[in-house]
């Protein structure tokens, strides 16, 4: 925590920020610093002698893949053997077969009459494993017993089924429970499996031969054991062993019938499995081993050795020495490069700060998030700077139209982030702005001179056209402009350099314009990301806070009144006075308009909004009082923070009262209790003192134009007296010490007031009744009661003395 404590220290957060922003440069630097970049290609005739400057080696890619290639062509592929196979088949049909025989046995005997029980039982121990039974010699059941041993054998199919791995047709079924699953069958089944299994059956022989002379490595699955076979055509295909099925089969079969002996052929067929298969996997591990265990090709180069000669073409090997020296080369470059890059951005950044930025409170946070913002600005601008040189040059390359990849570089729009702080921090954050990404720029597309003054010119003055930004509309005129500027900077750079193409010239011609109007576009769509991550307020937002058609003014015009009046009043007073002092109007007249936003809560609580002659306060103890007064800063901060109306606004609602004391209840409880009872910090307002000279002008509007409500006869004299009196009391509390107002800005606005309060409170002739009475016109007293003193002198004309204790000079007076 104390590290993260330290690191935050404002001293500390600008370095971070600094090493931050510097290390993300060199991060988007390092891709073009890395990139290679031959000045020869194959063909191209020297313009130089080129020296080895050290000895160092030059790897031969062509002959080390030639190599791989042959060592990786040498490994035989893998083939599997399963020579347990034919082993394993055997015995399952032997089994599956004495299963089904003993199921037989059991049918028969469950079914036999009893006489015929003892013989069936001793057929089925009976000894006919030497000769092969015929189907005929087979002793037959009775009619009856047929269909009974039929269905009771019909369930046992599926089993068979499961253990041979197999279907089994309905017919073939049928033969071999007749032949009553005969051990002859079986072993005449499995010989001719065994003969064919062998000999080896493949899964796909046409895979196989293509290994031509080559041959496999044949592996024996169960022992691991591996042989070179090169004679391929001696393993059948699958198709090519059921062929030999027949070709086995027949003289082992030509005892039976020609139905029965096809029914066999089927069954065998059916069982035949291939027991050689591809091992793709352990093929390509010994590949890759082997081109693993393959070293690179090096030809050493001793130094001084003579690498191109002026005059020669240049050649692949020739090329291929090049290229290894810049190899050699380039990781001191880039270090030096990245190294250089880092300083030469770090001087502009801290010059920069220094002349410019730290002027400024930066113990602010306020002050800390401009710094985050501009840092977040420069990085992002890195960034598109660097996609654009990544995409210039394949972008180049690729089309069909003829345009140098230096000529894209024209669209980046890199103008756009001196806009963005123009907007936000003003014009003279801008222009170093300008000046530090031109040199990024310049150091990211590998350019001279001719970059820099390009990005310079056009970021300078985008800032400068969008300066009093007020309007959407103004970005696309600013963008026109931009796009107009960058046609005829392109047309002077080109006349510059020498190099005058008409072809090339109306290309960058193209690209400079549609870099200026992407440059507004960019600026117009980040700004509303700006004002929602950073908490910024433009002037184009303050224009939309400024119709009085928002919900939270319409708010305080239909619950508060009095206070809607007041406000819209004050905001009247602020923009006219900011307009004297060279101030921000719009800023000042927003702030002027929000400023009470706080008595929606509780209107009735102050005076202007109370009608009927009756106080609430009357009832109150000066304390509650002073407290209900006090709140409506706290509830003023919380709705704008509700309501999303910015710091700015925010800023100025807490500090329009800075700590000024509430004068009329704090000397209504003098009255009642003494002095030396009171806390004189009760009835204090919490502050803070008005910070920017937009809240000092709020501030002494706010007590302007309450007291000039009391004037029993607003004469000119009298509201000038009026003015003078309350600025130069808030100027003695110490109210305007931190908000840059100097006494030359008091009289302007002393004078800013008095015309406008003039205008309001200007005399209107009497019109006569009908009968000749004159129509009196009477004034109500509508102070704020945070504002008035208890027992408070109106006249405020000639009779005033110039020495008096509270003035301390004569404002507003030509």
């Amino acid at each position: 925590n104390r590290i993260i404590h330290l690191l935050l220290q404002p001293t500390n957060l600008r370095w971070i920020i600094l090493l931050a922003s510097v290390l993300v440069f060199c991060a988007i630097l390092y891709p073009g610093l890395a990139d290679t970049r031959l000045s020869y290609q194959i063909g191209d005739v020297a313009q130089r002698n080129i020296k080895a400057s050290r000895d160092f080696l030059i790897e031969d890619r062509i002959a080390t893949e030639t190599n791989r290639a042959d060592a990786a062509a040498a490994v035989l592929t893998v083939y599997d053997h399963d020579t347990g196979l034919a082993r394993r088949t055997a015995a399952t049909i032997d089994q599956a077969f004495a299963e089904m025989r003993k199921s037989l046995a059991e049918a028969h005997e469950a079914l036999a009459p009893p006489p015929l029980r003892e013989e069936a039982a001793q057929l089925a121990n009976a000894d006919v494993t030497t000769t092969p039974v015929p189907t005929a010699s087979l002793p037959a059941p009775p009619a009856a017993a047929l269909p009974s041993i039929d269905q009771v054998m019909e369930g046992k199919r599926q089993g068979l089924e499961e253990n041979l791995g197999t279907k089994i047709d309905q017919e073939t079924y049928r033969f071999l429970v007749n032949s009553e699953f005969a051990p002859a069958i079986a072993r005449r089944i499995t010989h001719i499996l065994t003969e064919i299994l062998r000999s080896g059956i493949v899964t796909n022989k046409d895979i196989l031969l293509k290994e031509g002379e080559r041959g496999i490595a044949l592996r024996a699955v169960s022992s691991g054991k591996e042989q070179v076979v090169r004679n391929l055509r001696q393993f059948y295909g699958l198709d090519e062993a059921r062929t030999m099925v027949r070709v086995i089969g027949q003289p082992m079969l030509r005892d039976l019938g020609y139905s029965d002996y096809q029914l066999i052929v089927d069954m065998v067929q059916d069982l035949l499995h291939p027991n050689i298969t591809l091992n793709r996997n352990e093929t390509n591990t010994r590949r890759e081993a082997a081109i693993e265990a393959v070293k690179p090709v090096f030809h050493k180069i001793k130094a001084g050795e003579m690498l191109l000669r002026e005059g020669e073409r240049v050649t692949a090997v020739q090329l291929l020495k090049l290229r290894a020296l810049e190899e050699e080369q380039r990781s001191q470059r880039i270090a030096l490069s990245s190294l250089g890059a880092a300083l030469i951005l770090i001087c502009l950044l801290v010059a920069a700060y220094l002349i410019h930025y730290d002027q400024l409170a930066w113990s602010d946070p306020a002050s800390i998030r401009n710094l985050i913002f501009i840092a977040a600005v420069f990085c992002t601008f890195f960034i598109v700077a660097e996609l654009t040189a990544a995409l210039a040059r394949p972008l180049a390359q690729n089309t069909p139209f003829a345009f140098k990849a230096k000529s894209i570089y024209y669209l980046a729009p890199i103008a756009a982030a001196p806009m963005l702080a123009c907007i936000f921090l003003g014009l003279e954050v801008a222009l170093p702005m300008a000046a530090i990404l031109a040199v990024a720029a310049a150091i990211i597309f590998q350019g001279s001179l001719a970059v820099f003054i390009y990005f310079f010119i056009n970021g300078s003055l985008a800032a400068f056209w969008i300066r009093h930004c007020r309007e959407r509309k103004v970005f696309l005129k600013a963008s026109m402009q931009i796009g107009l500027l960058n046609v005829a900077l392109v047309s002077a750079l080109a006349v510059y350099s020498g190099r005058f193409s008409p072809n090339a010239l109306m290309w960058e011609w193209a690209f400079g314009f549609f870099g200026g109007i992407g440059v507004g576009i960019v600026a117009s769509g980040l700004v509303p990301l700006a004002e929602i991550v950073f908490g910024y307020t433009s002037d184009i937002k303050m224009l939309e806070l400024a119709n009085l058609d928002q919900p939270l003014m319409r708010q305080l015009m239909i619950e508060a009144p009095g206070t809607y009046h007041h406000s819209v009043i004050v905001g009247s007073l602020v923009e006219a006075a900011a307009s004297e002092i060279g101030a921000n109007p719009l800023l000042a007249k927003v702030c002027g308009y929000y400023h009470d936003i706080g008595k929606i809560n509780k209107p009735d609580y102050f005076i202007e909004n109370q009608s009927g002659g009756r106080n609430r306060h009357d009832r109150l103890a000066p304390s509650m009082s002073a407290l209900i007064l006090i709140a409506h800063i706290k509830d003023g901060i919380e709705m704008a923070r509700r309501y999303k109306l910015g710091p700015v606004i925010t800023d100025t609602i807490q500090q329009h009262h800075g700590t000024s004391l509430i004068r009329y209840f704090y000397e209504k409880a003098k009255q009642r209790k003494g002095e030396s009872a009171l806390n004189l910090a009760d009835y204090r307002y919490p502050g803070p003192k008005p910070q920017t000279r937009e809240a000092g002008l709020v501030m002494l509007a706010d007590a302007v134009e309450a007291a000039s409500r009391t004037l029993d006869n607003p004469t000119p004299s009298r509201i000038q007296g009026l003015v003078q009196k309350l600025i130069n009391g808030i100027f003695s509390d110490g109210q305007l010490d931190n908000c840059e107002l100097t006494l030359r800005d008091l009289h302007n606005i002393a004078k800013s007031f008095n015309t406008i309060l003039n205008g309001i409170h200007h005399h209107r002739i009497e019109y006569p009744e009908a009968n000749g009475r004159i129509l009196e016109r009477s004034r109500n007293r509508d102070g704020s009661p945070d504002q008035q003193p208890a027992k408070q002198k109106t006249d405020f004309g000639d009779d005033d003395t110039e020495n008096g204790a509270s003035h301390l000079r004569r404002l507003g007076i030509s």
